[in-house]
């Protein structure tokens, strides 16, 4: 069905004249043939053309080149329908009607923001002209384009090791971004995959220029956001992008779980069996070490890996690090001491020794976690020792990096 008194190729012109936003980069700009009416239900993934009414926390738009297009009133542009949890910033879901909505992401996400943190301003504000068909006239979804799906990841699987956090704006990224660097560093190929969140281009660009390859995140699944997805949808998605990523041979992985581990999907993620059987080893990023503590008894309570160490903003903070290093016996990466090719290798090591353990044998998270200096985590120690080990890893061998603590 299409907008009557619209010729297609009217409508071709119209839709490859505007600007496409990453989120919807794996649909070909040929592959829409036609605009449909703005009328029904709109589904998760589902692309529209719309026109930007006015301008308000977003203004510009990233696009797949990785480009930021600044927009301006009347202007228009193809993005995904999505729910976003975002808590420094939106929360928004897909409408249950086709009328004006927001762009709750620059990377290009259309929803009806619901709630925000208050230092945001108000959501940009969209009006939709139509949904992308295809050459049968069948709307475009995400899902439409996702790589294939594959169900096994076959006989070398990439050791993997997770990064979570207390939540938003934790340091995740660009911890993974310099533990990436690092296991580069020790000569192995890495593969990054975001398997939680909002789809928007600064991961996978931070991500690329460190190295990792290949970069994938959900949206590679047919995913335009995670958040109210069932798990069985996300767990396959990891299991698929995980096997992708084998297949290029990768040696390692290293996987990023969006906000913090009480967000409803990243909690249900992380207490996942299918998560367990994948993934060697976590990394724990936070703002502070009362979040730290907190962060890491929620992962000892619920998830099956073994916390390997600390990473984040509180990286910056020695007395922060030293607190943290005190209450848990972790050792506190910094992004210098995570792009350590004998650090990254440290922590791998911890994740390839949680996956090699014999089914029956699993010793206790506190006999076989190893720190930075070789010794397993929760092994008596004496005084001195003890005072020794509160510090935040070095970015090579013994020498401290620059505003490390030791």
């Amino acid at each position: 069905m299409r907008i009557e008194g619209i010729p297609k190729n009217k409508d071709v012109q119209r839709i490859q004249s505007a600007a496409w936003a990453f989120a919807t980069r794996r649909v070909p700009v040929d592959a829409a043939a036609v605009l449909l009416p703005p009328v029904g239900k709109p589904d998760t993934g589902d692309l529209i053309l719309a026109v930007v009414d006015s301008l308000g926390q977003h203004t510009g738009l990233q696009l797949p080149s990785g480009r930021r297009m600044q927009m301006f009133p009347g202007d228009e542009i193809v993005v995904a329908y999505g729910n976003r949890y975002a808590s420094n910033q939106f929360e928004s879901e897909v409408p249950n009607t086709l009328g004006p909505c927001h762009l709750s992401a620059g990377g290009g996400i259309a929803s009806r923001v619901t709630s925000w943190h208050a230092r945001m301003k108000s959501p940009t504000q969209i009006t939709p002209i139509g949904l992308l068909g295809n050459d049968q006239g069948q709307r475009i979804n995400l899902r439409d384009y996702a790589l294939p799906t594959l169900t096994r990841i076959g006989s070398h699987p990439p050791t993997t090791i997770a990064v979570v956090g207390t939540g938003m704006d934790s340091g995740k990224t660009h911890s993974c971004a310099h533990l990436v660097r690092g296991l580069i560093a020790a000569g192995l190929r890495v593969a990054y995959i975001k398997i939680t969140g909002t789809g928007a281009g600064g991961d996978t660009w931070l991500l690329k220029d460190a190295g990792a390859s290949p970069v994938l995140d959900f949206t590679d699944a047919g995913m335009s956001t995670t958040y109210l997805a069932p798990i069985s949808q996300i767990e396959s998605a990891l299991v698929s992008l995980l096997a992708h990523a084998a297949n290029e041979g990768v040696d390692a992985a290293v996987v990023e779980i969006a906000d913090g581990v009480l967000q409803i999907e990243t909690s249900a993620l992380l207490k996942s069996k299918v998560f367990a059987s994948l993934v060697g080893g976590l990394m724990m990023a936070s703002q502070d070490s009362m979040g730290a503590s907190a962060g890491v008894h929620w992962l000892k309570e619920n998830a099956s890996p073994p916390v390997l160490g600390l990473c984040g903003i509180i990286s910056a903070a020695p007395l922060q690090a030293r607190e943290a290093t005190q209450a848990l016996g972790l050792p506190v990466y910094d992004r210098p001491g995570l792009a350590s090719a004998s650090n990254a290798m440290e922590i791998l090591a911890g994740a390839q020794q949680q996956r090699e353990t014999p089914r029956g044998k699993e010793p206790t998270t506190a006999n076989h976690m190893a720190d930075i200096n070789g010794e397993a985590y929760g092994k008596t120690h004496d005084d001195s020792a003890s005072l020794g080990r509160r510090w935040v890893a070095p970015a090579a061998g013994n020498t401290p990096s620059a505003g490390a603590t030791q």
